[in-house]
């Protein structure tokens, strides 16, 4: 049987079975085994066949003829054809980003001593390398600087140093890092010779790795890309470091203002900025330090007109300014100001004559031929005529304003015909400082200038609209306030809310925490070994907290020695006991209750000689008790007391 005779067959059967279910009801006729189609109530519906045409067809085919469309096939050939599935493979999802961690090591609930960590993927680079100076109550400490386990631990993973600016709690302890380890750091032309003054001192700089970079250079860490972008400051050649890691970028602005007419160098990269928030910034750290303070920083010129104006009431004084040595733009308005009035230009203090001779020598100070003088010189000149330039706008001890305060520099003595102005705002903890060496020199019956009287001193670090500026460009996700105290984060904490990121985006963080920064948050995930290390002349780190509460104690109470000479083997009192006395009470003016305290300890010795007690420390921590207690009872003070036996 051929294909065609199969077909009327089933044809046949097809029209018998219609025939056989005519006129019954849907529900009484058979069905066949092809289902009908749905309706939108789910209900079927049934279309009766056409036998005759059905015949019809199989006789056109048997007769070589075309088959007729049917309506079916017209609606379909009608039908617009559904657009085509692509056949392309889905893109896989792309693979989640690792997290970037951000370590400060100092600059953090604190003012100075910055230092900050970053790690990503294996490799690390340090930003900063500071110092900070030692509080009232680290009597001898000369330095206090970060501690640098962490960093010695991973020496291997750290790709280099990176340098904001030139500024001591930005630099000042590279040279004792560099002791410990070798790394490569990198900075602008100013920061790298300052930095190199340092390394001379240390005996470290011909064995150092220093690289010259500037703004909108980058450079390779691992697999970071660094970048450097122009900032404002009080010193020349400051930048930000832009963090272009696998987890995002990240901007780290470093100290820094918006100076719209800046001494030198240009305006802060604002452009710069704008592109990286266009770009996405998954983290910004910005600076602190006046996040209090409404409003803008004024312009440094500011202070220029404002010496324009003093110069001309100081006519006939000698006129002396005291600086920070590392405001170089500061010193290039005074030495402008000085040759407009016709005055020579002397400069003292070590830190602000090494500043001075670098910037002259690298071109960062413009000084006219024979302006500038030497110190010891000053004298050949009419007082009328002469502008010194110092350090000691903090009230240090040992700065030159200081010993001039007190009549102990050997080039400059006050009197009654000079003009001082000092040209910085004290930092927090030397307001006293500042107000004893204001009152010295009016004693001495000079004329003193400070910032509350004159517009003699603008910060280099932006206000609240400046950080708001800096955040709405950048439109970071995440925000970390740094450099400065609680109260300074917090404030930076609050205006970031304010401009809109999420109180969730905002972490404030502390030393030694670590601060992980990815795309599904910003959170501390651990702690590394931090703090300070005290530096005391050319010890770093033997002076602990054991050792500075001994000063302290010494410093309040002062120090009781009780010598003793006993025979070894008996324990007999030979000679003594003696009592020397130092910072507690004259002895010449306290014979009696030194006579008194020399009975307390015999006693004492007399005692231990009866109990059998021969352990020579358990005779001295015997005589410093019952020492002790005699002493409070009569004076209420308690001297620190360092029993001395010497056997025979």
């Amino acid at each position: 049987m051929n294909k065609t005779e199969v077909r009327e067959l089933t044809l046949r059967k097809n029209y018998a079975s219609l025939n056989e279910n005519d006129g019954m009801a849907p529900s009484e006729q058979k069905q066949t085994k092809k289902r009908s189609p749905r309706v939108p109530n789910g209900k079927r519906t049934y279309k009766p066949l056409n036998p005759e045409a059905l015949l019809a067809d199989l006789q056109r085919e048997q007769a070589g003829e075309p088959q007729r469309k049917t309506q079916t096939a017209n609606k379909k050939q009608n039908r617009p054809s559904a657009p085509r599935k692509n056949t392309r493979r889905t893109p896989q999802r792309q693979a989640k980003k690792p997290p970037i961690n951000i370590i400060p090591l100092g600059g953090l609930n604190e003012i100075g001593k910055n230092m900050t960590l970053y790690e990503c993927c294996g490799d690390m680079f340090i930003i900063d390398c500071g110092l900070a100076f030692p509080d009232a109550d680290m009597l001898g400490v000369d330095l206090v600087i970060p501690d640098f386990s962490y960093v010695e631990q991973n020496i291997d993973k750290i790709r280099g140093i990176v340098i904001t600016h030139g500024h001591e709690d930005h630099i000042g302890a590279i040279p004792y890092l560099l002791k410990r380890v070798s790394l490569p750091i990198y900075a602008s032309p100013l920061a790298i010779g300052l930095i190199k003054g340092k390394l001379k001192e240390h005996g470290l700089l011909n064995q150092a790795k220093l690289f010259v970079v500037n703004p909108r250079d980058t450079i390779q860490m691992g697999c970071m890309k660094v970048e450097f972008i122009h900032m404002n400051h009080s010193i020349p050649d400051a930048m930000g470091i832009v963090v272009h890691s696998p987890a995002g970028i990240v901007v780290h602005t470093g100290d820094f203002k918006i100076d719209y007419t800046p001494i030198e160098g240009g305006v802060t990269d604002l452009a710069r900025l704008a592109e990286l928030g266009e770009k996405g910034v998954l983290c910004l750290l910005s600076d602190s330090t006046n996040a209090e303070r409404p409003g803008s920083t004024p312009s440094e010129r500011k202070v220029g007109r404002s010496f324009e104006g003093l110069f001309t009431n100081a006519e006939g004084r000698r006129i002396i300014i005291a600086s920070f040595s590392s405001n170089i733009h500061r010193i290039q308005q005074i030495i402008t100001v000085a040759e407009k009035f016709g005055r020579k230009v002397a400069v003292s203090g070590r830190s602000m004559e090494n500043v001075v001779s670098v910037a002259v020598e690298l071109g960062y100070l413009s000084v006219p031929e024979g302006l500038l003088v030497d110190i010891d010189t000053i004298s050949r000149y009419p007082q009328e005529k002469v502008v010194v330039i110092t350090t000691g706008s903090q009230g240090e001890p040992m700065s030159a304003l200081s010993r001039m305060a007190t009549g102990d520099h050997r080039k400059v003595n006050v009197t009654a015909q000079d003009f001082i102005i000092i040209s910085a705002t004290p930092i927090p903890g030397n307001e006293k400082h500042v107000t004893r060496v204001v009152n010295d020199l009016l004693k001495l019956g000079a004329e003193v200038v400070y910032e509350a009287m004159y517009e003699v001193h603008v910060s280099g670090h932006a206000c609240q609209d400046e950080l708001a500026l800096v955040m709405t460009m950048t439109r970071p996700k995440f925000f970390m306030p740094i450099h400065g105290e609680f109260k300074h984060l917090k404030a930076s904490a609050k205006l970031a809310k304010t401009m809109g990121i999420e109180p969730s985006h905002v972490m404030i963080s502390d030393i030694g925490q670590v601060i992980t920064v990815s795309e599904d948050g910003i959170s501390q995930t651990g702690t590394v070994p931090s703090g300070r290390v005290l530096v005391d002349g050319l010890g770093v780190g033997d002076v602990g907290a054991i050792v500075l509460r001994d000063r302290q104690h010494l410093a309040k109470d002062g120090l009781i020695i009780v010598v003793i000479t006993m025979e070894s083997l008996t324990g007999t009192l030979l000679a003594g006991p003696d009592i020397v006395s130092r910072g507690f009470v004259y002895v010449r003016e306290a014979e009696e209750l030194m006579t008194e305290a020399k009975q307390v300890v015999k006693n004492i010795l007399d005692q231990c000689l009866d109990s059998g007690i021969r352990d020579w420390s358990t005779i001295k921590m015997n005589v410093r008790d019952g020492l002790s207690n005699y002493i409070y009872k009569k004076t209420k003070r308690g001297p620190m007391i360092l029993p001395i036996i010497t056997e025979v």
